[in-house]
């Protein structure tokens, strides 16, 4: 458990620095949507991006050029995935959620809080950290695709809404 070899050590020393560095040039070139975690399966990729990180690191049995063929691998994908989502409505739809509306002119929207398992007391929360005193100041709550709330105050009349694209009871 804790002997060593020097040469495992080097080993994972420069394997880890070439597929980070490596990682990162690719992340680079990909863009920035790669990075962002804005739903589901943006965090799996995220995941899947460590964990194959850390197994070419580690695993003696996988090579840099197979870990960086994972690496590589994995952001080619994310990346088509992010093109179809957006020039493809229908696999957009496949890939990623919509907003929900949890709250709405002051009414909480149990069916949409129970499909999402959000409870009321997660909603006041996100009203708190916003600096909300009172739900009678809010007019509606939206839980975002990539799993935050979205606290709306109620807006003059004639103003346009930002709930155009939120899933509506």
């Amino acid at each position: 458990m804790w002997s060593f070899s020097a040469s495992s050590l080097l080993r994972v020393l420069v394997t880890g620095i070439l597929a980070y560095m490596l990682l990162v040039g690719f992340l680079r070139l990909s863009g920035k949507r790669t990075l962002s975690q804005l739903n589901a399966f943006d965090f799996v990729v995220t995941v899947a991006f460590g964990s194959t990180l850390a197994s070419t690191i580690l695993n003696k049995d996988i090579g840099i050029v197979e870990g960086v063929a994972a690496l590589f691998l994995l952001i080619t994908l994310q990346f088509i995935v992010a093109r179809l989502s957006a020039f493809s409505p229908g696999f957009k739809g496949v890939v990623k959620s919509r907003p929900r509306l949890l709250f709405y002119q002051n009414r909480y929207i149990e069916e949409a809080m129970r499909q999402e398992r959000v409870i009321k007391d997660e909603i006041l929360q996100a009203a708190r950290s916003q600096g909300i005193s009172s739900m009678e100041q809010v007019d509606a709550v939206v839980l975002e695709t990539n799993g935050n709330m979205s606290i709306l105050m109620k807006a003059e009349p004639g103003e346009n809404s930002t709930l155009q694209n939120v899933n509506m009871p």
